[in-house]
């Protein structure tokens, strides 16, 4: 069976060759699940919901950001070490800091001058609390530079663990059921944030933005940023690995237009799912080697990853993934609407654990392959 891409797939080099990717991921899902009605009706990729059913609301009560002393963010990270050094983000470097009182904080900082509106922004954004939301405890401002304060989150990025990026932790594995209750967590937080009044896009949602606790409890990072960094969205620039890898997150119309709304979170949160559950990176994905002679074998064997669910949870994660990824839109649902779906797949997944006797609860120690050693023949994965 073959399809023929409208049209309208035109656009960008980039847009088309993940259009094609797409197609073909709903070819073989309605392929196989040609004669299939969801329980729910939520096959059909033009349902949207009215309401985010299903988001887990925190109370908001206005909190005030911390105003932390230089001194004290000095002393906490040694002076800015490059031992404290964890990473580099959009807003500046990372550093792991201890403060007085004995907290574990992530410390971001860049060059700036003294802001009113720097200060208003992280007030607001520090007042946002959720169980799947990275939380803003506090900023600094000193000699021309300003400071964000977060909580640490000790388990690192999504990334990291499927594409083991992290000595160590090369060799821990994610089981099937462990990276949908991520998925999950992360939905959950991303729709609190289209709750909010008025709403917050994320607009840089991807996998090394979500981050997992001790108890690998998702938790969306980096929220509001682009507030802070201006509205001025650039998808030029020299085309690099890592240009490519960050703007394959973007949906065609922020490329395209730089219009961001909550359906290009939309869209982001969909090439999430894809890296997610493939265990690899998306830009990698487009290749029509691996589409054309691995992607099928690769469905088949991640369903049955560490005693995981049946193909058919697999199988309807992916469906949620190819709506949030459709090209248009207006026919992608709404976080809440994927919030819905998800926590009815989890729930699936955890009985079928139950009844197949099978551990593995919300506590247990993860179990699943990453992404490099996720992928491999039947014959080769056979025993």
């Amino acid at each position: 069976m073959s399809i023929t891409l409208p049209s309208a797939l035109g656009g960008a080099a980039g847009g088309l060759a993940f259009a094609g990717f797409v197609a073909f991921l709903i070819w073989f899902f309605f392929c196989r699940k040609q004669t299939k009605t969801s329980e729910t009706g939520s096959s059909d990729p033009s349902i949207q919901a009215g309401r985010n059913v299903g988001v887990e609301l925190s109370s908001s009560t206005l909190r005030e950001a911390r105003n932390f002393e230089l001194q004290e963010l000095l002393s906490a990270t040694k002076n800015f070490s490059d031992r404290s050094l964890i990473g580099e983000g959009k807003f500046g470097a990372v550093y792991k800091g201890l403060l007085n009182d004995g907290m574990l904080v992530a410390i971001k900082k860049r060059a700036g001058a003294p802001s009113q509106e720097f200060i208003q922004e992280v007030q607001y954004l520090s007042s946002i609390r959720h169980r799947n939301l990275v939380t803003l405890i506090g900023y600094c401002q000193e000699n021309d530079e300003q400071i964000l304060v977060y909580e640490y989150i000790p388990n690192g990025s999504v990334s990291v663990h499927l594409y083991g990026l992290n000595e160590e932790i090369t060799q821990e594995r994610i089981e099937f059921k462990k990276r949908l209750s991520i998925a999950l967590g992360a939905a959950k937080g991303l729709a609190h944030l289209h709750s909010l009044s008025p709403r917050l896009l994320h607009k840089d949602f991807k996998t090394a933005n979500v981050l997992v606790d001790e108890n690998f409890v998702a938790k969306v990072a980096d929220f509001g940023i682009r507030n802070f960094l201006g509205r001025v969205v650039d998808v030029a620039g020299p085309s690099t690995e890592v240009v490519a890898a960050q703007q394959i997150f973007l949906a065609p119309e922020v490329r395209e237009f730089g219009l961001f709304t909550e359906k290009s979170d939309v869209y982001s949160f969909g090439i999430f799912l894809l890296e997610l559950v493939s265990g690899r990176e998306a830009s990698g994905l487009l290749s029509s080697d691996f589409i054309s002679h691995n992607l099928v074998e690769n469905l088949e064997v991640s369903g049955k990853i560490g005693g995981g669910g049946p193909a058919e949870g697999m199988e309807e994660l992916f469906e949620v993934m190819v709506r949030c990824v459709e090209i248009t839109s207006d026919r992608r649902p709404s976080m809440g609407r994927v919030v819905t779906e998800l926590e009815r797949i989890h729930e699936k997944e955890m009985s079928f654990t139950t009844l197949m006797g099978g551990g593995g609860g919300e506590g247990s120690t993860p179990v699943v392959t990453l992404g490099s050693q996720l992928f491999k023949s039947s014959s080769s994965t056979a025993k």
